[in-house]
């Protein structure tokens, strides 16, 4: 990947907000990439008691989602668990396995937040802007806003609220299920983000690069 910012990632709460607040403004919200033909699925999941981050990314190739390159990477958990800061925890993980990978995506779908943050500056942002690489959060649940229920078709989707802004979309996948909440990381807009996703969906309400990040991330 991309050569990162480098911050240090074991700081005092007030400063990590802080920075979140500074590197909001390198968000860039609209089309910066090119062909989509690779995106990432990026998931974490934690051993030992919660004290290591096991760091999950896959590689497929679109339209077909056939996995193109897949790595793993453990790192220790340096920062405590706080609501809206959970890239502190999680991305000096991703970007190791990140550093593992021989076949380059295009995208990247993390598990987790992007614009749709109290700070804007959720984990997809985070990642994107460190890498200046597409990034799309893809989350199950909704850390900020408010929105109107999506229609029950798939891909039916309603803006996602917070402070007078939107943030993001509550997006039906599947017709039955309950919306995912997708908003943008770096480098690209919310309708392009949308597509992605829905790209990337088969028959589950979760897009192919999220669950073949989850079985990787757990050992499945």
């Amino acid at each position: 990947m991309n050569d990162p910012l480098t911050h240090s990632w074991s700081l005092p709460v007030a400063e990590a907000i802080e920075l979140q607040r500074r590197l909001a403004a390198r968000v860039v919200g609209e089309d910066r990439l090119g062909k989509v033909a690779r995106v990432a699925g990026l998931d974490v999941g934690l051993e030992e008691e919660g004290t290591v981050a096991r760091a999950a990314v896959v590689v497929l190739s679109l339209p077909g989602l056939e996995v193109a390159d897949q790595a793993l990477a453990r790192r220790p958990v340096e920062f405590p668990y706080v609501p809206g800061l959970l890239s502190f925890r999680e991305v000096p993980a991703l970007l190791a396995a990140l550093d593992k990978l021989s076949v380059l995506p295009d995208v990247l779908l993390c598990d987790g937040q992007g614009l749709a943050h109290p700070r804007r500056f959720g984990l997809a942002c985070h990642l994107g802007v460190l890498l200046d690489v597409p990034a799309i959060g893809v989350a199950k649940s909704r850390l900020v806003g408010s929105h109107d229920e999506p229609g029950d078709g798939r891909g039916d989707w309603t803006p996602l609220l917070h402070r007078g802004e939107t943030v993001g979309a509550a997006l039906r996948t599947r017709p039955g299920c309950k919306p995912l909440y997708v908003s943008l990381g770096h480098r690209i807009s919310l309708e392009t983000a949308i597509a992605t996703v829905m790209r990337c969906t088969t028959r589950y309400r979760l897009p192919e690069t999220t669950r073949a990040a989850d079985k990787l991330s757990k050992g499945r």
